[in-house]
């Protein structure tokens, strides 16, 4: 029975050795660790989890970053991610402690080395990934959060905030996301795995937004893909330091509110210069991550060496739609897993599934 077409075209990935070293260098992770090793018995947090405000100088100081707003969200946002992928454990304050309205250190919590920690330097490639892609999904979801402008403006009279004002889908949202993401990984496997250059940011906005079958783009199609290509700036600056992408953002001039004048690089600018748009590729680790959620979302994503140690029926009919290329890696890495001792066997049995 023939194997129907994959709905992704073969990956080829690094192994889980490099892949792992990959994500151990990724920037935020970097900074989660040393902020999880960093953290003592006088570390309080909040009642989320949240580094307390207080101490957020100290853990900017300890990243080698300024002791400024920026470096607070810096260390804020390695604070978090510790915490979501386990390399910190979090224990609440006891809310029964205090009456209601006060505030002190009683309503604070503790937080422990969490066991993910040392399993990133005793454990093995695969719980390092394990942890990796907790994060990714962490990272994921601060990206597709929605951005707060007049956060003061949500908030009622009784201090409840109107959701409904938000104009935000989560599900939407996270979809929208995905979807550029594995438009992405087909771009990065174009021409059997070599389309290795970075995306200009508005192509990859209209490959969501434009029609397949639209000629010339109305003004109103054009709105959304500048807005389109604006929010995923934002979430490419954020997906950047968990090592998903490599991402030349929007060139600042080009953000300047109407009505403002722009500084002098701007009128030496080339208005022709795509790159000054956004430019986006996927890494190595980047693949795996994007693979592994799509797998998970129920996508048929295969790799190049699934089929290593199935039958020679199973790996003729998964290669049928592969390249060329790797299709031939793949039986090349099937034969391999067999050795040269069931060299003939494992001949005659591809001779047998063919017939």
């Amino acid at each position: 029975m023939s194997a129907e077409r994959p709905t992704m075209p073969p990956v080829r990935l690094n192994s889980e050795a490099e892949l792992a070293r990959d994500a151990l260098a990724a920037p935020l992770l970097v900074r989660a660790v040393r902020l999880a090793r960093w953290a003592g018995p006088d570390t309080r947090v909040g009642a989320g989890g949240e580094l307390v405000e207080a101490q957020l100088p100290a853990a900017a100081e300890h990243l080698g970053l300024a002791a400024d707003e920026d470096g607070a969200a810096y260390a804020s946002e390695a604070w978090r991610l510790a915490v979501d992928t386990g390399l910190l454990d979090v224990t609440d304050p006891d809310g029964d402690a205090l009456p209601d309205g006060a505030d002190g250190p009683e309503a604070e919590g503790t937080v422990t080395a969490g066991e993910n920690l040392a399993l990133l330097t005793g454990g093995s490639p695969q719980d390092v990934l394990a942890i990796w892609l907790d994060g990714l999904d962490a990272v994921h979801a601060d990206a597709t959060a929605p951005v707060l402008d007049d956060f003061e403006d949500l908030v009622g009279e009784d201090g409840s905030i109107d959701f409904d004002a938000l104009d935000w889908d989560p599900e939407a949202e996270a979809e929208f996301l995905d979807g550029v993401l594995g438009n992405l990984y087909l771009l990065t496997l174009a021409d059997s795995g070599a389309g290795d250059e970075p995306v200009p940011l508005p192509a990859l906005a209209a490959s969501m937004i434009v029609p397949d079958d639209m000629g010339e783009p109305t003004d109103d199609i054009l709105e959304q893909v500048s807005e389109a290509m604006m929010r995923l700036d934002d979430q490419f600056r954020l997906l950047e330091p968990i090592g998903l992408v490599e991402y030349r953002p929007v060139d600042e001039a080009l953000l300047v509110e109407e009505g403002e004048a722009p500084d002098g690089s701007a009128a030496d600018a080339d208005e022709d210069d795509v790159t000054r748009y956004g430019m986006v590729k996927l890494t190595p680790l980047g693949l795996y991550g994007v693979r592994t959620r799509m797998q998970e979302a129920g996508v048929d994503a295969p790799a190049v060496g699934d089929l290593a140690d199935k039958g020679a029926e199973a790996l003729l009919d998964g290669i049928a739609y592969y390249p060329e290329s790797a299709a031939r890696a793949e039986v090349e890495l099937w034969l391999a897993a067999r050795g040269t001792g069931d060299a003939v066997a494992a001949a005659a049995d591809l001779l047998a599934a063919a017939r």
